[in-house]
C-alpha cells in the first residue's frame, strides 16, 4: 500500500495563494502574451540570471535592448559589468549570449514547432550553451509554456517547508530534477492550486514580488 505524503501548513499555502491569485494569474497571461520578437531577450535574461539577481539580469536586459544586439555586431560584455546591474561571470555570459543569437534560428523553429514543452525543454538544455534544466524551464515560463517547475532554491525551501522534500539536494543531476518536478506536480494536484500558480506563490513569499 502506498502511504500518503505528510504534507505540512497546506491551509497557511492555500491562504497565501487566494490573496495573489489575481496577480499570479495576471502575471502568467503576460507571460503567455510575450511575442516572438522578444524570445532571444527572453532567453537572454534567463542566461543571465544564475548567481545573479533578477533584478540585475532584467536591468541587464533593458540595456542589451537599448543597444539592439539582436541586429548588432557587438560584443555585450561591457554591458553586464555596469554597477547598477552587475552580472556575475560576464564574459562566459556574453559568449552564451552571443552563441544564442547566432542559433536563434534553429531556436525559434523548434518552439513554433509542435514538441511538448518537456521535450522542447530537453532540447534547449541539449543544445543552448548556459541553459541548464532549471534556466530552460525559467524560459519556457517566462514565454507562455505551463506546468514545468522551476528548482531554484526559492522553490526548493518552499518544498522542503510543505514536506514535500525531505531535503535540500546538494546537487540536481537531471533524474534528480524531474523526481522533485514531480513530486512538485502531485502536491500541487493535492492542494488544488496549479503548478505554476503555486511557483509564483513560493518567489512572492520569498521576494515579495511576482517577479519573473
Amino acid at each position: 500500500m502506498t502511504v500518503a505524503p505528510k504534507y505540512r501548513s497546506v491551509d497557511d499555502l492555500r491562504r497565501d495563494y487566494m490573496q495573489r491569485r489575481q496577480e499570479i494569474r495576471k502575471r502568467l497571461n503576460q507571460f503567455a502574451a510575450v511575442p516572438a520578437s522578444e524570445y532571444y531577450y527572453e532567453l537572454a535574461y534567463c542566461l543571465m540570471t544564475p548567481q545573479s539577481s533578477a533584478v540585475n539580469a532584467e536591468k541587464a536586459v533593458d540595456t542589451l535592448k537599448q543597444s539592439n544586439l539582436l541586429e548588432s555586431d557587438i560584443d555585450p560584455s561591457n554591458m553586464l559589468v555596469s554597477r547598477t546591474h552587475y552580472i556575475r561571470f560576464h564574459n562566459t555570459k556574453a559568449r552564451w549570449l552571443l552563441e544564442a543569437k547566432e542559433k536563434l534560428p534553429e531556436i525559434l523553429s523548434v518552439l513554433n514547432g509542435r514538441l511538448p514543452s518537456p521535450d522542447v525543454r530537453r532540447w534547449l538544455v541539449e543544445h543552448v550553451h548556459g541553459l541548464g534544466w532549471k534556466e530552460a524551464s525559467h524560459f519556457l515560463r517566462n514565454i507562455g509554456h505551463r506546468n514545468l517547475a522551476i528548482l531554484d532554491r526559492h522553490i526548493l525551501r518552499n518544498l522542503k517547508r510543505h514536506g514535500v522534500i525531505r531535503s535540500l539536494p546538494t546537487s540536481l543531476t537531471p533524474a534528480r530534477y524531474r523526481e522533485i518536478e514531480e513530486r512538485f506536480s502531485r502536491f500541487a494536484v493535492h492542494i488544488g492550486i496549479p503548478m505554476d500558480e503555486l511557483d509564483l506563490v513560493f518567489w512572492s513569499r520569498e521576494t515579495g514580488k511576482i517577479l519573473k
